[in-house]
């Protein structure tokens, strides 16, 4: 019950109310689920410390150079206010953003980092899936929901995060970066075309723009976790999503949702 918890946040209750029952009512073989990864499915802190994104992993790992580290927090120092500026639009900072993520990667691929040395990269790092982010997984797998995650980061990255938490086939999961945008002739997308129903999981603005792709949909549910800077940015994430998280380190709500679309809790084997 959202009025029984302070951290979860509506603009319009009746609306999500009818957003929900729709979805309901169309079953979970017609739903998707689309994600941000950094500070969305991992945390944003733990125990009152920041939890790295994922080009941070990298950043500050003992595989990248001290130049390389020098020029990255040059890049986060000079693009990083702006995609924290609630004055400016999606659309203003998306090309600023891209030359970001671009400038980075390029850095970070001059490294050379061999992909077999990331897993214990990861493992040294201290992110951290959400909590309850088991629980998220498998709904999802049990019930065939796809997760399509768009993210800023590195794919590789990405993978051993999930990895090293989600052991199970990880076949549902597809990662896209958000430098190529919506993939939309990929074999993936095309599977997609009978999920007219989407659950969006984000933490910015910027992320409300990942279902642009999606054929012919029905209905969107939009949840995002506001992790920081509550104050200043409530109003505006309010008028954008239909649930707002504040301060919230769990995946407690999106599998509170899952529930209500009809998706069983997983069977416990005895």
């Amino acid at each position: 019950n959202a009025e029984e918890c302070p951290s979860v946040c509506m603009r319009d209750p009746q609306r999500v109310e009818e957003i929900i029952k729709a979805m309901q009512k169309a079953g979970t073989s017609t739903i998707q689920v689309i994600s941000d990864f950094d500070m969305t499915l991992t945390r944003f802190a733990y125990n009152g410390k920041r939890c790295p994104p994922s080009h941070n992993i990298l950043n500050n790992s003992r595989l990248t150079s001290e130049e390389c580290k020098a020029q990255l927090k040059d890049l986060l120092n000079t693009y990083h206010p702006i995609e924290i500026d609630s004055k400016q639009t999606a659309e203003e900072k998306l090309p600023l953003m891209v030359e970001w993520w671009t400038k980075a990667h390029t850095l970070l691929v001059q490294q050379r980092i061999r992909k077999d040395l990331l897993q214990d990269v990861v493992k040294e790092s201290d992110a951290m899936l959400r909590e309850l982010y088991q629980l998220f997984f498998d709904h999802l797998h049990e019930h065939s929901i796809p997760l399509l995650i768009f993210s800023a980061g590195l794919g590789d990255v990405l993978e051993e995060v999930i990895l090293i938490y989600n052991k199970r086939e990880r076949g549902l999961i597809h990662i896209y970066n958000k430098r190529e945008g919506a993939l939309l002739n990929t074999g993936h997308f095309q599977e997609l075309k009978s999920r007219h129903n989407v659950l969006l999981v984000g933490d910015s603005l910027g992320d409300l723009t990942m279902a642009d792709g999606v054929h012919s949909m029905e209905n969107i549910l939009q949840i995002g976790f506001l992790n920081d800077k509550v104050e200043e940015r409530k109003t505006s994430y309010l008028n954008a999503y239909d649930i707002v998280l504040v301060k919230d380190e769990t995946m407690e709500v999106p599998n509170a949702l899952l529930l209500c679309f009809g998706v069983a809790l997983p069977r416990t084997s005895s």
